[in-house]
């Protein structure tokens, strides 16, 4: 098939989907992408730039856009001969918690509107896992019943009908990256997740003061993407956690990335808002141990069996079994490449046909005037 990707907001994990998806479908794939910024307006406007660039959209055999596309816009001034449409949620506007500069000013509904009439448009709608669309559908029923009378009830049943649930691919080399770690240095504490509010960044900070307060051994890599602005929290840490730091700041260099993650010893997760986890999932496959919180996507990607030992309930329990792996690293060594081997799973080589497969069969079953290939 000629299918035509569609990324409002090429940057961080939508960059990694995209790219990933492009090199490992067997179909013939163009990305048609905006720069990742100003995402408010690219959810209103994408539709208008990408159709302004799409000289034929009739020669494509299905188009795959991501969840910063107004679909209803989109399809309404595509015209009568556009392909059916595959919309993939990597997050929405009606879960994801407010920003702390956005508390003041009265709610944005109509970006999470945006997601919903969105959904309802599209031929078959994807998301990157059962907690994102079990929140989604909780925010979209509570948001309808605010809505006048007569309220659109059965929209959020008609997008049930053709959604499903798909984890994302992660990339992950071919060959193992191996590093020699020396046994009198501190373990390596892994931070790879944005630098924004919904990381909670001020707790995973304050965890590692207390624990060097407490005289606990660590070194600290504090990688992951961050924009202009970013939480203050950030610079103090530097200037806190200097001496332990090892590096500080986005890694461009896949490669050098992948070293540091070999490097590290456990990798932490603070977050509120986490519909999969990409970063932990590809720390754990370069060897790091998960702490991570029981919410979220967390406890749906991790082994149920595992839970006990890799998921925290508080920020104190968070510093206990923090500080117990890096008193005794070796205790959790067998269970940390036994996850290892799970998140295998989530590579591309594996998903990358399951993909494919459903791309084709929404393709082959065409355009439903109910909005629903499935």
């Amino acid at each position: 098939m000629k299918v035509l990707f569609l990324e409002p907001f090429f940057g961080g994990s939508h960059q990694d989907f995209a790219t990933g998806f492009a090199a490992h479908s067997r179909h013939d794939v163009t990305l048609a992408t905006l720069p990742p910024s100003f995402w408010k307006w690219r959810m209103r406007g994408a539709a208008l730039a990408f159709l302004q660039k799409i000289k034929d959209i009739a020669s494509y055999d299905l188009v795959f856009a991501t969840d910063m596309m107004n679909v209803a816009d989109f399809l309404a001034l595509a015209g009568p001969d556009r392909p059916p449409l595959v919309l993939y949620f990597h997050e929405n506007q009606l879960s994801y918690p407010v920003s702390p500069r956005d508390r003041k000013t009265a709610p944005d509904v109509d970006l999470g509107f945006i997601n919903i009439t969105s959904a309802l448009a599209a031929d078959q709608v994807l998301f990157n896992s059962a907690f994102h669309l079990h929140a989604f559908v909780k925010e979209a029923r509570k948001l309808i019943k605010q809505m006048p009378a007569p309220r659109p009830s059965q929209m959020v049943n008609r997008i049930l009908e053709k959604t499903r649930v798909i984890y994302p691919g992660c990339r992950f080399p071919a060959e193992a990256v191996s590093v020699m770690r020396d046994p009198s240095d501190p373990p390596l504490i892994i931070w790879n997740h944005r630098w924004e509010y919904d990381k909670q960044p001020e707790v995973f900070f304050r965890v590692l003061g207390r624990l060097r307060d407490k005289g606990v051994p660590f070194s600290l890599a504090v990688m992951g993407e961050q924009y202009d602005m970013y939480p203050a929290v950030f610079d103090r840490a530097k200037q806190t956690f200097g001496d332990q730091i090892k590096v500080f700041g986005y890694v461009p260099s896949r490669t050098v990335y992948h070293t540091w993650l070999a490097r590290g010893s456990v990798v932490v997760s603070t977050a509120i808002q986490e519909n999969f986890g990409i970063s932990v999932v590809e720390a754990v496959r370069f060897g790091c141990f998960p702490l991570l919180p029981q919410r979220l996507s967390y406890p749906e990607i991790m082994p149920e069996k595992f839970h006990p030992d890799i998921l925290y309930r508080s920020e104190t329990q968070l510093f206990e079994k923090l500080a117990y792996h890096l008193l005794h690293p070796e205790a959790n060594q067998s269970l940390q490449k036994r996850l290892c081997d799970h998140v295998q799973q989530f590579s591309w080589e594996i998903l990358g046909p399951q993909y494919d497969n459903l791309l084709e069969n929404c393709q082959k079953k065409g355009i439903n005037p109910a909005g629903s290939c499935m």
